[in-house]
């Protein structure tokens, strides 16, 4: 009998009622009820879900924000970006490499600040997150919207913000 066979045996002598691991539900108790729990679960299966819907252009959800906030404002500062997106600064550094690796966007080194660099996207990049944009408005937050129904969704996205606002 191997170690962890034993190991497995032994637990059950003690506790002749419980299950194999296989054959048993976990009970969550009072982790169903905590909103942070519930959140981190919601965001893992949306974030899983955004993932199969990227996989034609190989974006993360981090990497699409980014684009995006490069879209709306080119030439703002890694700094600013990064804050606004939450994202630590050598994680931040790491993703703008693979960015910049795959000519989606561009580091220009500011003329007032030579340590600063200002961002922008690359024609290629701008082209990514168009079909980028068309991937997850049809797929990905279609079918969020099938899920929850638009007034829901509003409501939701509003209540998420306050919490993001307020905390």
């Amino acid at each position: 009998m191997t170690v962890s066979r034993a190991a497995n045996e032994a637990a059950k002598a003690q506790h002749p009622a419980r299950k194999d691991a296989e054959d048993a539900s976990i009970e969550l108790g009072e982790l169903s009820e905590l909103l942070g729990y519930t959140l981190k679960r919601a965001q893992l299966k949306i974030f899983e879900d955004f993932l199969r819907c990227m996989a034609p252009l190989q974006l993360t959800p981090a990497q699409f924000s980014v684009l995006l906030l490069l879209d709306r404002n080119p030439g703002r500062n890694q700094t600013e970006i990064a804050n606004t997106l939450g994202i630590l600064r050598p994680n931040f550094v790491a993703m703008l490499d693979g960015l910049e690796s795959r000519d989606l966007c561009a580091r220009i080194r500011s003329v007032n600040d030579r340590r600063s660099h200002h961002l922008v996207l690359t024609d290629k990049g701008k082209a990514v997150l168009a079909r980028a944009k068309k991937l997850v408005a049809a797929k990905h937050e279609a079918r969020l919207n099938e899920l929850l129904g638009a007034d829901n969704r509003a409501a939701l996205v509003g209540m998420l913000a306050k919490i993001a606002e307020q905390f």
